[in-house]
């Protein structure tokens, strides 16, 4: 398998960044998934499953390891009062090197979510990945279908098919190695619309769940940091 589409997304549920080359370093690709945004009243760290809204504005890691923050409306959020405003709420954006608890929240039940009620869940330390056992996710296009890519906020698109195989095996991705520890379970933030013509489907997650057992895509640990680029393979180790 061939690596297609390298992706790496700054700020926890914000649009990302597409790359042609990317360190993977013991936390995943370099950059990603560095900060997140909490609400300072609830302590809940904020996703696109509660606050839709954030899939419409992007990061970008800048070269002196800051991000820049673009709105919807095309503003560069200089600050937490900037992203307070347009969010509607306290927030306070979170370096991964800060110490402190990582809760997040899920719906009970997506098909009624209006009326459902959220579970809390703790997320991983370090980089804010909602868990531990995986720093770089992975999906063949095969896979996807005909859905758009972008629901699924993958690290690594691969042509050819069947990634799912590869879990509990260890895999050179181009300089790096990784171990596939699990497939990745979904959630109604792949149903969620995204700017681009990314329109909310319900029938993505009912798809999944019925046909893949909730899961799509597989998530890897890094046993061996590396360079990795688009077009790179990826082969037993």
């Amino acid at each position: 398998m061939k690596v297609l589409e390298l992706w790496r997304y700054p700020v926890k549920s914000l649009q990302g960044e597409r790359l042609d080359a990317v360190t993977v370093t013991s936390a995943g690709l370099d950059g990603d998934r560095r900060y997140a945004l909490f609400d300072v009243g609830t302590g809940f760290g904020l996703t696109g499953r509660r606050v839709p809204e954030l899939l419409f504005a992007s990061a970008r890691l800048r070269d002196d390891g800051g991000i820049d923050i673009t709105l919807p409306d095309g503003s560069i959020a200089r600050d937490d009062d900037a992203l307070s405003a347009w969010l509607g709420r306290r927030v306070m954006l979170r370096s991964a090197d800060a110490d402190f608890a990582r809760r997040y929240e899920n719906p009970v039940d997506f098909e009624h979510e209006a009326a459902s009620a959220w579970a809390p869940f703790d997320g991983a330390g370090g980089v804010f990945h909602d868990s531990g056992r995986a720093r770089v996710s992975l999906v063949s296009e095969t896979t996807i279908g005909a859905w758009d890519p972008r629901r699924f906020r993958a690290n690594v698109q691969l042509d050819g098919e069947d990634e799912d195989a590869m879990v509990g095996s260890r895999m050179q991705l181009g300089g790096a190695v990784l171990d596939v520890s699990m497939r990745i379970g979904r959630c109604v933030m792949i149903t969620r619309p995204q700017p681009g013509g990314v329109e909310r489907d319900l029938d993505v997650l009912r798809t999944i769940k019925r046909d893949r057992g909730g899961r799509l895509a597989v998530g890897a640990l890094v046993v061996e940091p590396g360079m990795v680029r688009v077009g790179d393979t990826l082969a037993p180790a």
